[in-house]
């Protein structure tokens, strides 16, 4: 892949303070992220790791726009956003933040392309739009013979490179990838992960990974320990 076949962005920078999210459970509160306070720069290529249970993925919900803390203060760039209005989260998300899960998460109804297109879609981008920029990602990740292959049709791999393309489409600042490997066998997932890693050196953006391989972890340049609801330096 060359850096004609995406736009290159700009990363996005994450500030948190204080950042708390507690979960009631009967009578009980239970503080799954406590206090937390992490900078993480623009461009920055981040590996979080930690036990089951230790608040990784609800610390990428809310990254991701799609929980709000119970206290404390989140800023995306300089944008505050446990403050913004629904709709204004909604369209940030979509616009600035890419999704990698360890499901894929495709639509079984639409071609592989058509899942691609959907982000742009929902952008207000035009048919033709949508159409240009899933093409040219589905390309960069080797699919481009897989168009109109529905997920059904493709294997596991296949799919989670199609979900790649998906998350990359709008050229999203941030890119957060939430065991992105972890469905797939150790040569298929190595393939996805060089991929992912290529494809964020060519937008710029930023990249946040969870995962339990210290293989994967190790590749990045910062490591983060998830441990008692807290971050620390690995």
């Amino acid at each position: 892949m060359t850096t004609s076949t995406a736009a290159t962005t700009s990363g996005v920078s994450v500030r948190a303070r204080g950042l708390t999210r507690t979960y009631a459970k009967g009578a009980r509160s239970i503080d799954v992220l406590r206090d937390v306070d992490l900078d993480v720069g623009s461009g920055e290529q981040v590996a979080i790791v930690g036990p089951s249970g230790s608040g990784k993925s609800t610390f990428m919900h809310l990254l991701g726009l799609l929980d709000r803390p119970t206290s404390g203060e989140l800023r995306l760039d300089d944008v505050e956003v446990g403050a913004l209005a629904a709709w204004r989260r909604d369209q940030l998300r979509n616009r600035r933040i890419g999704f990698v899960f360890q499901s894929h998460n495709l639509l079984p109804e639409h071609d592989a392309l058509g899942n691609v297109m959907i982000p742009v879609r929902l952008a207000g981008g035009t048919e033709e739009q949508a159409r240009e920029r899933a093409a040219t990602l589905l390309e960069a990740v080797g699919l481009g013979g897989r168009f109109a292959h529905r997920p059904g049709e493709l294997s596991g791999g296949e799919q989670q490179r199609v979900a790649l393309a998906r998350a990359l489409v709008m050229g999203p600042g941030l890119v957060l990838a939430d065991e992105p490997t972890g469905n797939l066998d150790p040569g298929t997932a190595a393939s996805v992960f060089a991929l992912l890693l290529e494809l964020h050196r060519v937008l710029g953006s930023t990249l946040v990974v969870v995962t339990h391989s210290h293989e994967i972890a190790g590749r990045f340049p910062r490591r983060l320990v998830l441990r008692d609801g807290r971050f620390e330096e690995a």
